[in-house]
């Protein structure tokens, strides 16, 4: 009895002090117009305390006495953590608009800028415009955000891109900055690239090579990762569709806690394979395909100054061409990032990248998988940025990449070839006055099968109050692949495509120039491109080899022009209206390039924000126009050395959501697809694929968010 008498009597001192120690954190959370924001949700870093702010922004938080780190977060807002201590005072937090003015982009420079500082023209979506489109993958969400983008279809129906005249080999898309393995049919595998992890993706139309190196022709698109920043988090999600089995599982679970935070991703998608049926009758069976993504990133914090990044991350996919053969592909893919501040003037950065891609065939009747397909690359980088002031900072670097081929379209006597590449660059970023920005970068490429190539680069931007004027000019280049210079691949007893090892590189010469006026709630911005691209590499049939060999040919001179106006408000609406045009100038008699000439792409959406409740509507539309071109024809069954005529229909899709969020843990949208119905007449290679109207229903739980002991309610 006198040991429980002992154990209440310690258990009620204990609770007493406790009591004693308890303060409540009293504040309000407000625009940078001093104007409230409604229910935001704040949490404390590395701790279990969080609350939700009234209508009129006022929040109380009870926790023991002390400073705290306290993240205020609300939807079409950037999150902002403030030390806050306990007592009488009335904390004010501020939130800035999700917009274009605040958003920070780091690929343009390869240093953290805001959009509306940075003298290179860059397009950033947000994690906020991913979640209301709820793609996918890379293709669904870019197609409906950029205009002047095209994802269709290949041989074999392999997915390939068309970005304002630009294929597959001159887009470079990055994760975190790294290339991706995998160069297959001129394209990376695009349903690597899911959207369940995704922090922003920032896009730089034009020649980016002074940078990024060979393949940064026509554009860079940069898809930046998130990292947790909350005490831990936990989401389980899926979406269903109404046609042909669609399906989307996933998750993740993450935490950060005082020096180590990790944050793992899973998702599987697919569909089941279907028929589409023309005007004529005729059907075209449409593969279906299953994938499976697995992503880890854990960051980890040596100090205040240095902190490493490891990354791995395996992939999964299968296409279900016959009952007999499945086409399957693996990646495989890690990393290691170290990264110090050595002082307030000078950053290092060192970066280690891994990369496998595998493709096979997998046979189910005798349970046996060939593998005809793998690209290794190896790659290793060091940054170094140096602020001579505030109005100058240097950045130089290095590359060395080992990138190695096996492949089915290579001699058996030979079916793998490897090459090295080194390269340095530097840039300088100078701001001689409030008014001007100039960014100066030159980069040396080596290639073990090629040579050097040099690249400069020179951009410059002129300020005055709310308007931007911006002007570049960049060298870009496209060293062959080793596909190109060693491909010996008979298509189906029909010709053979021969590679040659001669091949130059492809070269183009980029100018642009943008006009923009940037309000906090509104934007509107006008940009003209001009390529001309030489020594493009391309298949030309050689009568005495008969058969199709890589040439340089003469090259392509286009013209784009993008016109962009946003509006969001503080009363949650907006809305988005892109319009691109592209005329090609034949150097030849015919025109060979499909862009279409006109592109659009509609948006609008609506949030309201109620107590644990928010609602969002969104209505998205994209408009293709007509096309006409020629195509590479056989004129007698067997030489490809004639031009046909050909015609490509415009079209018009429509897509309608509606998403509720509840308590800020559990989300339940509702989207319909192909608003009016649309079915081609004719399923040609640049068509979309689709039976008609598609009925998409997902659902998401934050499970961390629904645990009474997060919050002081």
């Amino acid at each position: 009895m006198n040991t429980l008498l002992r154990s209440l009597s310690l258990l009620l001192l204990l609770l007493t002090a406790g009591s004693l120690h308890a303060a409540v954190l009293k504040g309000v959370v407000l625009t940078r117009n001093d104007e409230p924001v409604a229910y935001a949700y704040l949490y404390v870093d590395n701790k279990c305390y969080a609350t939700q702010a009234d209508e009129n922004g006022y929040f109380e938080l009870q926790l023991p006495q002390g400073s705290y780190q306290l993240t205020a977060t609300c939807v079409g807002f950037i999150p902002n953590t403030t030390t806050v201590s306990t007592g009488d005072s009335v904390w004010r937090i501020y939130l800035k608009n999700n917009n274009l003015l605040d958003a920070v982009t780091i690929t343009a420079t390869r240093s953290p800028k805001t959009i509306a500082n940075t003298p290179v023209v860059t397009r950033i979506i947000t994690s906020h415009d991913i979640e209301k489109i709820d793609a996918t993958n890379i293709r669904e969400l870019l197609e409906a955000e950029l205009p002047g983008i095209e994802f269709s279809y290949s041989m074999n129906q392999q997915v390939s891109v068309n970005l304002q005249g630009m294929g597959g080999m001159s887009v470079l898309f990055l994760v975190d900055g790294e290339r991706l393995a995998g160069e297959t049919l001129n394209n990376i595998d695009f349903a690597r690239l899911n959207m369940d992890n995704i922090e922003r993706i920032e896009i730089i139309k034009g020649a980016a090579t002074a940078l990024y190196g060979s393949n940064a022709v026509g554009a860079v698109i940069n898809i930046i990762t998130k990292t947790p920043n909350e005490p831990w988090t936990a989401q389980v999600n899926g979406r269903w569709g109404s046609r042909y089995g669609q399906y989307r599982y996933g998750g993740h679970a993450g935490f950060n806690k005082g020096r180590v935070s990790n944050l793992i991703n899973v998702q599987t998608d697919g569909f089941d394979s279907y028929k589409l049926y023309d005007k004529d009758g005729d059907s075209t069976l449409v593969y279906g395909n299953h994938q499976w993504n697995i992503k880890d990133k854990l960051v980890f914090k040596l100090n205040e100054k240095e902190q490493i990044t490891a990354r791995g991350g395996f992939y999964f996919h299968q296409r279900e061409v016959s009952e007999i053969d499945k086409e399957r592909a693996r990646d495989f893919s890690g990393g290691l990032r170290y990264e110090k501040q050595l002082n307030d003037f000078d950053r290092l950065e060192v970066n280690y990248g891994y990369d496998r891609y595998d493709k096979s065939d997998f046979y189910p009747l005798i349970d046996k998988e060939f593998l005809d397909y793998k690209n290794v690359q190896h790659t290793l980088r060091a940054l170094y940025s140096h602020t001579f002031n505030e109005n100058i900072n240097m950045a130089v670097g290095g590359d060395m990449m080992n990138d190695y081929l096996m492949s089915y379209q290579f001699a058996a006597q030979q079916n793998n070839h490897q090459q090295q590449t080194a390269d340095l660059f530097a840039q300088a970023d100078w701001e001689p006055s409030i008014h001007w920005e100039l960014v100066g970068g030159l980069r040396a490429d080596y290639f073990s099968h090629y040579g050097i190539e040099l690249t400069p680069k020179l951009a410059a931007m002129y300020k005055l109050g709310d308007f931007r004027l911006r002007g570049s000019y960049a060298k870009g280049f496209r060293a062959p692949t080793l596909k190109e210079m060693f491909m010996d691949f008979n298509m189906a007893n029909v010709f053979t495509i021969y590679g040659n090892e001669s091949l130059e590189s492809e070269v183009s010469h980029c100018f642009s120039l943008s006009g923009e006026y940037l309000r906090q709630h509104f934007s509107a911005t006008l940009t003209g491109y001009y390529n001309r691209v030489n020594n493009q590499i391309t298949t030309v049939w050689d009568p005495q080899l008969g058969g199709m060999v890589y040439q340089n040919v003469g090259g392509m001179h286009a013209a784009t022009i993008d016109a962009t106006v946003v509006l969001r408000t503080d009363c949650g609406l907006g809305g988005k209206l892109c319009y691109t045009f592209f005329h090609e100038f034949p150097l030849e008699e015919y025109n060979l390039s499909d862009t279409r000439p006109h592109s659009v792409v509609l948006q609008a959406d609506y949030h309201k924000a109620f107590k644990h409740y928010d609602l969002f509507l969104m209505i998205n539309g994209r408009m293709l126009s007509a096309s006409d071109y020629y195509v590479v024809s056989s004129s007698d069954g067997v030489a490809y050395d004639t031009y046909a005529p050909f015609h490509s229909v415009g079209y018009t899709l429509w897509k309608v959501s509606i998403m509720q969020r509840f308590r800020n843990a559990a989300t339940i949208s509702l989207s319909i697809d192909n608003l009016f119905n649309y079915k081609p007449k004719e399923y040609e290679y640049n068509m979309p694929y689709t039976l008609g109207t598609t009925i998409l229903l997902g659902c998401s739980i934050d499970l961390h968010r629904i645990l009474p002991q997060l919050y002081d309610r």
